[in-house]
């Protein structure tokens, strides 16, 4: 095998490229070198809500979370677990293989409501087959009060995105939720996982982790901050409200809270960026 390198080395973000030692993808065939490229194969995961671990096994540290419906990219499998990349913003960990399953039909509602139940028909009063979270996606049609499921159950429609939340509103549904490193829903959710998840029901697709995050967006002075930016300290951020108050997922109250953003910095936080996604 022979292979050409295009111009001077490059850097490709580890947390959401494969580019060695062990997986090197094909689509960077020409900017690093290796005697095996590999292809992701595209799968969806098919339980409500999965922990992606940085390493395969159950025990690993958490990394992020896998909702129902989204994509997730696999390179390799391990102990039951598979190595892969989320759809949603390219981040790479490991999920339980059993979890995954070949695509079906496109995703065509997103839970709106912290939580809704899947009945096992259009039924308020029916069983309840699953809980799913927040930002979980699926395909189906509406049918009255109901979204029949592709692949079994009913949602009711109040409880998917119709319309479609704004920022704001995304946040309000967090409020009090426990703090949960790599935690991407209202039962449990961190820093970078709450702002994700609350700019992306306008559409906005953040990076999943702070320091990624920061290389997005439009950058302002401190003193140009208004309601609707994020505001970045070492290793942390939040949504800024009305008032100057930062609602944002902490291990200091261990929860989602909404405080005066003087109160986080005179906790010995120092901002270090504000972002505006318009």
């Amino acid at each position: 095998m022979s292979w050409v390198l295009k111009g001077p080395a490059q850097r490709f973000e580890p947390r959401e490229w494969f580019a060695g030692p062990e997986h090197v993808e094909l689509a960077l065939a020409g900017d690093v070198a290796s005697m095996r490229f590999i292809e992701p194969r595209q799968l969806v995961c098919t339980a409500p809500r999965v922990m992606l671990r940085a390493a395969p096994g159950a025990q690993a540290e958490s990394a992020s979370e896998l909702l129902l419906g989204e994509m997730f990219e696999i390179v390799d499998v391990k102990d039951g677990f598979a190595l892969g990349r989320c759809g949603h913003d390219r981040y790479i960990g490991w999920a339980p293989f059993n979890a995954l399953a070949l695509p079906g039909a496109p995703a065509t509602h997103r839970i709106t409501a912290r939580r809704a139940p899947l009945f096992a028909d259009a039924d308020i009063k029916a069983a309840v087959l699953a809980e799913l979270p927040y930002g979980a996606r699926l395909s189906g049609q509406i049918d009255g009060d109901f979204l029949g499921v592709d692949g079994g159950g009913f949602v009711h429609r109040r409880h998917v995105e119709s319309p479609p939340l704004g920022r704001f509103a995304a946040a309000a549904l967090f409020m009090g939720a426990p703090y949960l490193w790599g935690g991407r829903t209202p039962d449990g959710v961190d820093c970078s996982g709450l702002v994700q998840a609350v700019m992306a029901a306008e559409g906005i697709s953040l990076r999943r982790d702070t320091d990624l995050q920061l290389e997005q967006g439009e950058k302002l002075t401190f003193a140009a901050r208004a309601a609707g930016d994020l505001v970045y300290f070492p290793g942390h951020v939040g949504l800024l409200l009305d008032g100057d108050l930062l609602c944002h997922a902490n291990a200091h109250w261990m929860a989602v809270v909404t405080e005066p953003l003087r109160d986080v910095i005179a906790r010995g936080s120092e901002v270090i960026g504000v972002l505006r996604f318009r």
